[in-house]
């Protein structure tokens, strides 16, 4: 481990009260709980921050999966095994357990969180694709009061998100879907590998696609959408498709082969025999 752990000072929460009130005296704390991109972090010497909130304690208040007025509500601190084994994320969203199960092994889906997943911003992130295609929406408190964020605009930059300091994600907000829901993910092998494209999308009368790997942050394709409406052939929408993304070359693919593995994706999800 490159970074020296000595100067790290860790405030555990006692009550959701109390980290909110610990980060409104002290907004330069950063949240944590699972700790799977944090270790990595630390792992590589890029761990900037040296004040921190565990909030794992927490896991009573803020890891239920519930429904709420006809809403799927995920509390921020539910685990990707805690989102595998719900019954009600299968009959609700069965695309976000589809998510959860390629991401990691089993020791990082036992610990890892759906909060810390959105809150990190990767945009190879396998859980956000699928809350930007259903319109969820980002629940944040602070001391002052709670406020919801639609997922289309939480995602402000490259690992950047509209949260402020003194605030805390606790939970993700998914209405019902209508239509069909899928899931796709490519990456260098099947499992335990992070996306070189992840595409998850509903089929329906208002079809929705949303990719992510390919730009900054996770990315809505609404020209593909408004093709895909209007009874486009497949070839119409592969070119709506490679119209609307830029993805870049980097040191996991190019952007010839994201562009269409994209194309690829989108056609099986709505061409293809599932």
């Amino acid at each position: 481990m490159r970074t020296a752990t000595a100067p790290l000072h860790l405030h555990r929460a006692r009550s959701l009260d109390d980290a909110l009130a610990r980060l409104a005296d002290a907004p330069d704390l950063r949240p944590i709980a699972g700790c799977t991109d944090v270790f990595v972090e630390a792992n590589f010497g890029t761990l900037a921050d040296r004040r921190f909130l565990d909030l794992w304690p927490l896991r009573d208040a803020l890891g239920r999966i519930e429904l709420r007025d006809d809403r799927l509500v995920i509390g921020a601190l539910a685990t990707y095994t805690d989102v595998l084994l719900s019954p009600l994320v299968r009959e609700r969203l069965p695309i976000l357990a589809e998510a959860a199960a390629a991401i990691g092994g089993v020791q990082i889906q036992n610990r890892g969180t759906i909060g810390g997943n959105v809150a990190n911003a990767s945009p190879a992130g396998d859980t956000p694709p699928v809350f930007l295609a259903v319109d969820a929406e980002v629940v944040l408190r602070s001391a002052g009061g709670e406020r919801r964020v639609a997922y289309g605009a939480f995602h402000t930059g490259y690992r950047a998100t509209a949260r402020r300091p003194d605030e805390l994600i606790v939970a993700i907000e998914a209405p019902p879907v209508d239509g069909r829901p899928f899931f796709r993910k490519v990456g260098t092998r099947a499992a335990q590998a992070i996306s070189k494209v992840v595409v998850a999308g509903v089929r329906g009368a208002r079809p929705a696609v949303a990719v992510g790997s390919i730009a900054p942050t996770v990315v809505r394709l609404p020209e593909t959408e408004r093709t895909l409406s209007r009874g486009a052939g497949r070839d119409e929408v592969r070119e709506a498709v490679g119209r609307e993304i830029a993805p870049i070359d980097d040191v996991r693919s190019t952007a010839r082969y994201r562009r269409t593995v994209t194309a690829n994706l989108v056609d099986d999800a709505f061409f293809g025999d599932r």
